[in-house]
């Protein structure tokens, strides 16, 4: 009788399933999904501001159902490969397949080891001081950065830069383990590995994306090369030939960056004569006695007038502005969208600086983005790809201009045209140095991926990776047991890192198209789309398609071009470039 009933079911148990069956295998799909995601989010966000075991360990399950479901959905929807879907289903069913950033293997006490090591890894770093001994305090991160960002003494710069990376030492057996468990998952899944993963959802083949970031890059290079061999050439002055050569890498802890990948905090000592603006933002904003809560209120307020809604009461009510006092809490700002839908928070502990003023825009551009998109299918919420995410925040940074500080009555009057050398510069000391660190990162998490850098190279294949590209070198090179990487929040968090070279990018090409939207007359770093209704429009208009079409046609909607552009660097800057070109006449450049 079981053999007669096994026979009849089995034309059912292998028919081969229908656009209708893939349809009903997405419906289910979403719904879980959903309610997986809101349920690791809320379990994250509890992680990541109250750090202690249990929250680890309830972070970890919870990530761990939603990872293992996403796994077992993306395996699952290999039954409809052969299927012609309708295109918005076939995007669906390729969004479940490269969507993941951890594909934990199937075996469920490796899966389990794999996500608890990733809630592990990330606790530890938001737990990391620097503690030097005697009668000197342990130094956070928080602590730390002040000190680099104010302090022009080496031999302190140097103590606390490499105090710093000495919190990577207990992740080093921890993370050569987890990634051989999520190459495995990734394996799985039918990729290389999981680097290969990663660059697989960028709507083209995984090397042709790694191809155009290199074609990217070398269209801004020669900016690069330009503020590097200036930079260098001041803070020799400054410093003096036995801490920096004439044409070799910048020493890292000199660059006011605790892991030297924006130059910001260097202004000070490399700025052209006679370029004080006549403002100091951070100073403006002290002397207002601005708190936290109102450098908030200043980044809903552009968003507001282009267009936009005012950000949910739930935003003010559940997000963290401050570091708290009685506990660990991962300090790194982010902003969040814990249950898809309006449940929009920031998580940042916010200093009255010019630099949180800039990044608290940035976070925000994230929510506006969720937020705009929030009413596509669970699968197309999230941006055309991952740099339209973390430069929108940034596009509207760059209209952080003299002329909105007098908007904002910050200011009295714009400084005239000949101040904008020393805007530019120090705007380049954030883009433009930034832009070979963006890549690096993720170039060497693929080495590290695919086996080509084992555990026992991980550093020496950082410092040498592409050493023509960053240009600077670490001041402790003899010290090859530290595993600096980890000291860096995207690596023990498992974010991927091009996202960020791609929106440094991106914002200046959306600049520069918003500039021609709203009509702008003055020259694009000086234009403002405060208050543009239009431009926010447009704005909109492309950050409510989500990822629901590939990233070329969000582009184009807004830009009307479908390539990824750095000519708007090149076109932003280029009186600077044509400035330091002048200044390092007779200069070596390179190293």
């Amino acid at each position: 009788m079981k053999t007669l009933l096994a026979l009849l079911l089995a034309p059912a148990l292998f028919a081969q399933p229908t656009v209708s069956d893939a349809g009903k295998f997405l419906d289910d799909a979403e719904e879980k999904l959903l309610v997986l995601s809101t349920e690791a989010g809320r379990a994250s966000w509890v992680q990541s501001n109250f750090i202690t075991f249990d929250t680890e360990t309830l972070s970890a399950l919870a990530n761990e159902r939603a990872i293992a479901e996403g796994v077992r959905l993306a395996k699952a929807a290999t039954r409809f490969d052969h299927l012609k879907l309708p295109p918005d289903m076939a995007r669906k069913m390729m969004l479940l397949k490269v969507g993941l950033t951890l594909a934990t293997p199937a075996d469920p006490k490796e899966s389990a080891e794999a996500t608890r090591l990733a809630a592990s890894l990330e606790g530890t770093y938001g737990k990391g001081k620097y503690c030097p001994g005697g009668d000197r305090k342990c130094l956070d991160i928080e602590d730390i950065t002040r000190i680099m960002a104010n302090s022009t003494n080496p031999s302190e710069l140097l103590d606390v830069w490499r105090g710093w990376h000495t919190i990577s030492q207990p992740m080093r057996n921890d993370f050569a383990r987890f990634v051989q468990l999520s190459n495995k998952g990734a394996r799985e899944l039918g990729f290389k590995d999981t680097g290969a993963m990663w660059r697989a959802k960028y709507d083209m083949p995984p090397d042709d994306f790694a191809r155009e970031l290199d074609r990217l890059w070398e269209q801004v290079r020669p900016l690069y090369l330009s503020l590097h061999a200036y930079v260098r050439s001041r803070l020799r002055e400054k410093y003096g030939p036995d801490l920096v050569p004439a044409n070799g890498p910048i020493p890292a802890h000199l660059l006011g960056n605790i892991w030297a990948q924006e130059w910001p905090n260097v202004y000070k000592l490399v700025a052209p004569a006679n370029s004080d603006p006549g403002y100091d933002l951070t100073e403006i904003l002290k002397s207002r006695k601005t708190d936290p809560l109102q450098m908030v209120h200043y980044g809903e307020n552009f968003f507001k007038s282009l267009g936009f809604a005012p950000l949910p009461d739930t935003f003010w009510e559940r997000s963290l502005f401050t570091k708290p006092r009685d506990r660990e809490v991962v300090c790194h700002a982010s902003a969040w969208d814990v249950d898809n839908v309006d449940d929009l928070r920031v998580k940042m502990c916010i200093d009255i600086t010019s630099e949180d003023f800039t990044t608290i825009h940035h976070e925000l551009g994230h929510n506006f983005y969720q937020r705009a998109y929030n009413k596509q299918p669970f699968l197309f919420r999230d941006s055309a790809n991952d740099g339209f995410h973390e430069a929108i925040g940034d596009t509207i940074a760059l209209s952080i201009t003299p002329e909105y500080l007098v908007k904002l009555g910050f200011i009295p009057n714009a400084p005239d045209a000949s101040k904008d050398i020393g805007l530019l510069l120090n705007r380049a000391l954030e883009k433009i140095a930034f832009l070979p660190f963006g890549l690096l990162i993720d170039q060497w998490r693929w080495k590290v991926f695919s086996g080509e850098v084992p555990p026992s190279k991980y550093n020496e294949a950082l410092v040498g990776i592409a050493p023509e590209i960053p240009g600077r070198r670490t001041a402790a090179r003899a010290q090859r047991k530290r595993f600096r990487p980890r000291a860096k929040y995207h690596v023990p968090a498992n974010v991927p890192y091009s996202r960020y070279f791609l929106a440094d990018i991106l914002q200046f090409q959306f600049h520069r198209a918003l500039a021609k939207i709203a009509g702008c007359k003055e020259p694009l770093h000086r234009c403002s789309i405060y208050g543009n209704q239009e431009a926010g429009r447009r704005l909109n208009a492309m950050l409510e398609m989500g990822e629901s079409r590939p990233w070329q046609e969000a582009l184009f909607t807004l830009t009307g071009q479908r390539q990824m552009d750095a000519t708007a660097i090149r076109d932003y800057f280029a009186p600077l470039q044509q400035w330091l070109d002048e200044q390092n006449r007779g200069k070596p450049i390179g190293w």
